[in-house]
């Protein structure tokens, strides 16, 4: 099956433990956790809260992460709060995005 199913985690949702899946992952909850994924997307909405590391193919943050990213692109969207250290392979950031931790890109 070639499709791409995208998982949603509404707010209102809150998870302690590690998420792991394969598909795409849209997140607006709060997860005390670690979020995984081979290569998936991961997109942290604007209501959601993260306190845990991100490890996926592509992250993109408008909300609030508090923990390690590390993917092959990770964008950080205008109202994005990441406190943590990012690996990626790309990193975009929109003005207004507040990112306070270390940075390995390439």
């Amino acid at each position: 099956m070639s499709e791409n199913i995208t998982n949603f985690l509404a707010s209102g949702i809150e998870i302690k433990g590690t998420i792991r899946f394969q598909n795409d992952m849209h997140i607006d909850g709060k997860i005390e956790g670690e979020i995984i994924s081979d290569n998936g997307l991961v997109t942290i909405g604007e209501l959601a809260d993260i306190k845990g590391d991100i490890t996926a193919g592509d992250v993109r943050i408008y909300g609030h992460v508090e923990g390690k990213v590390q993917s092959e692109r990770c964008s950080l969207k205008k109202q994005a709060v990441l406190i943590g250290d990012v690996t990626t392979r790309t990193l975009s950031m929109e003005e207004g995005a507040q990112l306070r931790g270390r940075t390995e890109i390439g």
